[in-house]
């Protein structure tokens, strides 16, 4: 079954030399989940006020330019890995938990 590793950061935290390190971890811990087959796609993303709302009101397509509204952390990547069971789900994402140094979400994908 497929997970969603979901990696969260605070939105008003500078970068420091422990996110480089945090960095680092997740390059190796990524290698070792290619070479393994468990990982699916990993990825960073771009800050919130990058982002942009895409919905479609009354038949036509509206675009709203971030960032998008008051939180104190935003979803800074993913990693989508391919886990035998939930135990094993958890394991995977208590590895990426380790790695950044923080916590981290786990769902499973719906298919």
């Amino acid at each position: 079954m497929k997970y969603v590793v979901m990696i969260f950061r605070s939105v008003d935290r500078l970068w420091t030399a422990e996110d480089d390190a945090a960095l680092a971890r997740l390059i190796r811990l990524e290698q070792e989940l290619s070479e393994s087959g468990e990982l699916v796609s990993s990825e960073g993303l771009r800050p919130p006020d990058e982002g942009r709302i895409v919905q479609i009101r009354d038949g036509q397509q509206v675009v709203t330019d971030g960032p998008f509204g008051e939180a104190k952390e935003q979803l800074a990547g993913f990693y989508l890995v391919d886990a035998r069971d939930d135990e094993h789900a958890q394991e995977l994402a208590g590895r990426v938990s380790a790695a950044v140094g923080d916590r981290v979400e786990l769902r499973g994908t719906v298919i």
